[in-house]
């Protein structure tokens, strides 16, 4: 389970060499909780370049939410997953096509290519989608922002005091 969780090649990772630490974070783009630990997460990446962090899309607001997720998922084809989730976490939480695309615009995804994108890796995108709420199911959460840090499962947000401390705890291996 634990393989599943931070080794899906589907999904976005960033994973800088030497890190010490794996963060898996389940989010919706229109949850206004997973706004602020994203601005958490990217304040502790900024200063702990020991970070692997795996970004699993858990689209639970409905179709609007999917719709970004599938499209976040695909700007990863083209070195676009980092700025296009900053794009879309500093956008309205309320989503609609065309703040979608503004997001992608500010990212500088190439749009026509995206489409391409979807079309080519579609199914591959939707199976990590699946596997992510299979994986959520069987986790028990039942909302985001939910993180796994290390050995630890946090089933709702938390501050960045607490984000900093469980990743502390994490690295040293003491309970």
């Amino acid at each position: 389970m634990k393989e599943a969780l931070a080794n899906d090649p589907g999904v976005p990772i960033l994973a800088p060499q030497g890190y010490d630490v794996t963060v898996v974070v389940f989010s919706d783009y229109q949850c206004p909780y997973c706004r602020k630990f994203h601005a958490d997460l990217n304040r502790l990446l900024a200063s702990d370049r020991k970070l692997r962090v795996v970004y699993r899309d858990w689209p639970i607001f409905g179709g609007l939410s999917r719709e970004a997720a599938r499209v976040a998922m695909a700007t990863r084809y083209q070195g676009k997953h980092a700025a296009f989730n900053d794009a879309l976490m500093a956008g309205p939480v309320k989503l609609d096509a065309t703040t979608i695309r503004q997001a992608a615009a500010r990212a500088g995804v190439d749009w026509p290519r995206l489409q391409t994108d979807l079309k080519l890796h579609g199914n591959d995108i939707d199976a990590a989608l699946q596997r992510t709420g299979r994986l959520a199911e069987t986790l028990g959460l039942s909302g985001t922002p939910s993180l796994v840090i290390g050995d630890y499962l946090i089933p709702g947000a938390i501050d960045f005091a607490t984000l900093q401390r469980v990743v502390q705890k994490s690295r040293s291996g003491k309970p």
